[in-house]
């Protein structure tokens, strides 16, 4: 299976750098065709159109974001944007223009990995704490999930050791870690307790994600 082509724009060129490298290292299903500083050289470049490419959110160019996602779009290219802030309003903004994923930038490799993965399968990804802002789900509530929360939530909870649901999922442990500690901070959220591996799998049965004959066919 081919590479997803990605690009990288963003202004800080320290940050472009170690973007690169952090991204190179974290995943071999990603090749980097491009990382460029300004949204011109992002249009002018000869790999251009890419599959997915990774934009800062300010580039201090005076030109409207919903802009460059649609321009974007219209070359049928996903996008994930960047941020060092996480106002909920810009966030609703963007995702509404067609951005399929947001960031904050202290996000771990492991979670950019998978937001650009999510984007080239047509999927949402927002950061943890954006998602918990942007959701708020009512006390008891069930929160929303992304399509891969829900995955690892069903495997996880049907019986499955970490180990085996990043397996199945084709992705790290670490980052298969990550996913449960966001699916338990937004049942937190919403005043819901899955701490426990026993809890989760009720609860994810509750809310459909987990089918009663599936979960009790596993050993639990």
């Amino acid at each position: 299976m081919a590479p997803i082509r990605l690009a990288l724009v963003d202004d800080h060129k320290m940050l472009l750098g170690a973007l690169t490298e952090w991204i190179r290292n974290a995943a071999d299903d990603i090749a980097m065709v491009a990382a460029v500083s300004t949204w011109p050289e992002l249009l002018t470049h000869p790999e251009f159109p890419v599959d997915v490419v990774l934009l800062d959110l300010d580039l201090k160019d005076n030109i409207p974001v919903a802009l460059k996602i649609s321009t974007l779009k219209t070359t049928g290219v996903k996008v994930v944007l960047m941020s060092t802030y996480s106002e909920p309003n810009v966030v609703r903004e963007a995702l509404a223009a067609g951005a399929l994923g947001y960031l904050v930038k202290s996000e771990d490799a492991g979670m950019i990995v998978e937001a650009i993965r999510a984007a080239f399968q047509g999927e949402s990804f927002v950061s943890a704490e954006l998602d918990l802002a942007l959701n708020a789900a009512d006390v008891g509530g069930a929160p929303k999930l992304s399509a891969q929360e829900r995955r690892v939530m069903a495997l996880y909870g049907g019986g499955e050791p970490v180990k085996s649901v990043a397996y199945q999922l084709g992705i790290s442990e670490e980052t298969a870690k990550s996913y449960l500690k966001r699916i338990r901070e937004k049942y937190r959220v919403a005043g819901i307790d899955v701490g426990t591996k026993v809890a989760l799998r009720r609860r994810a049965i509750q809310d459909g994600i987990l089918i009663q004959d599936v979960a009790d066919a596993n050993n639990f």
